[in-house]
This record gives structure tokens, sequence and C-alpha cells, in this order.
């Protein structure tokens, strides 16, 4: 049997999508897409205004522990912004709905992913008409 496409465990045969444990047969997939996901801004700034009013309260209030609290908080609102990561997912239309197939942070894989899909599709649509 040949595996057009076969890396970090993904693999796409002339039949089905394997991806994390799951199974897409290719007759079943009627479309497949690249979203990108972006940072999530409300979490950390939220976290981090709250750090910053309760450092402003500490000082006004002269309180070392709500000073110290505060700036924990605001300083765990800039490392929650600073450790997210951009990613990338696969989503495979069917018609039950989409799926997640493949989440990443290497849009390029993704991408790879996407277009084996696309040529399996093609290649199995060929080999049914003839």
């Amino acid at each position: 049997m040949e595996t057009p496409f076969n890396d970090r465990g993904v693999s796409v045969t002339r039949n089905a999508l394997s991806s994390a444990g799951q199974v897409f047969p290719l007759r079943d997939i009627v479309g497949v897409q690249v979203v990108t996901v972006r940072k999530n801004r409300v979490v950390p700034l939220a976290i981090s205004i709250v750090g910053v009013i309760g450092a402003i309260a500490g000082a006004i209030l002269h309180s070392a522990a709500g000073l110290v609290c505060g700036i924990m908080l605001a300083v765990v609102g800039w490392l929650t912004w600073a450790t997210q990561d951009v990613t990338h997912r696969l989503i495979v239309q069917t018609a039950n709905g989409e799926r997640e197939a493949l989440m990443s942070t290497d849009r390029e894989f993704v991408e790879r992913v996407n277009v084996a899909v696309q040529q399996a599709k093609s290649t199995a649509a060929s080999a049914a008409q003839a």
C-alpha cells in the first residue's frame, strides 16, 4: 500500500487521513481548510489590568501584600501573553459537520497535509472515474 504522506504522526493514504488517533476516510471528506488561530488578548489583558489595579490599591493603602499580589498578577498576565503560540488547524469538512484533524504551530506542515489530502482526493476521484 502506498503512503503518499507520513510525517509527525499524520498519514495520508489513498483511502484515509489519519491524525492524532482519528481516521477520516477520504470518501467522507467534503473539503479541508487551514485556519489560523491568533493569540488571545482578552484574558492576559484582563489579568494584567486587575494586577495593576491591585498594585495601585496596595500602594495607596500601604499594603505590602496587595502591592506584591498586584505586581504578581500583572506579571502573570504578561507571561500569559508572551507564552501563547499562534496555532494553525486543519479543519476537515464532512457530511456530519466540521472537525479539527490537526493542530500545529508550524503552518508549513499543516499546509503540506492539506495539499496531500487534496491530492489524494483528486487521485481517488480520477481512479473512480476510470
